[in-house]
């Protein structure tokens, strides 16, 4: 952390170890009052349920938001087969379940090895993408699903790091605007079931890593002892 209060407005880059349960505009929000200037924009939106690497610029650094959002993504996470949420994650209730009798690790790895390359991908109706100025999510709630128009994007890597059925950890390395619960319920249907993500963390932005992040509540505390120090 810094030991005397950084130039805000000329610009700043601040990597933030996102809490659970916070949105993205929480910390946004936090930082800004903590740092006493307006001009404050993240990287690359994380949903409340996720955890991890959140960029945020200051100042005149803002204007390079788009360079860090462009860059690849790197996410852990897991997830459970044999039931869906109409969110995708435990953000609400299951609305079916299925069988998972028939399935394997061999069949969970093969099958999560299909996705690596271009694919095409229709993010969750619980997303933060507009359509005709309004959030998907803010109408999901309302009880008005929207589907979201299909995108295309790139999955590097998806790696199966343990398989302990119904229970699925993984590694995805990505491009910009993927959404990984589509991901893993894409998957699900793959394996003739289904599947919903119950957690996920992003550990790298491009050459930035979240062992390098900061917690935000500590680092706004930090920010307000150097300002009182300097008063």
């Amino acid at each position: 952390m810094h030991d005397s209060l950084p130039d805000f407005l000329a610009g700043q880059v601040l990597l933030i170890d996102k809490p659970l349960d916070w949105t993205s505009f929480d910390v946004v929000k936090k930082v800004r009052n903590a740092i006493k200037v307006k001009k404050v924009g993240h990287a690359g939106t994380l949903d409340p349920l996720a955890t991890g690497l959140l960029i945020l610029c200051t100042g005149k650094m803002t204007k390079q938001i788009e360079t860090y959002q462009a860059q690849e993504k790197e996410y852990t996470g897991s997830m459970i087969l044999g039931k869906t949420t109409p969110s995708y994650d435990l953000g609400s209730e299951p609305d079916a379940t299925y069988p998972t009798e028939h399935i394997t690790e061999e069949m969970v790895r093969e099958k999560a090895a299909t996705f690596v390359g271009t694919i095409e991908q229709i993010p969750p109706a619980f997303s933060a993408i507009k359509k005709n100025g309004q959030r998907l999510y803010e109408l999901a709630r309302k009880g008005k699903a929207v589907q979201a128009d299909p995108r295309q994007v790139t999955i590097h890597e998806f790696e199966i790091t343990r398989v302990a059925l119904p229970e699925v950890d993984f590694r995805v390395v990505c491009s910009k605007g993927t959404y990984i619960r589509s991901l893993v319920v894409d998957l699900g249907k793959a394996l003739d079931s289904g599947a919903t993500m119950t957690g996920l963390r992003r550990t790298r932005i491009g050459e930035y890593h979240v062992d390098d992040a900061l917690d935000v509540v500590e680092y706004a505390d930090h920010i307000r002892k150097l300002r009182e120090a300097e008063a």
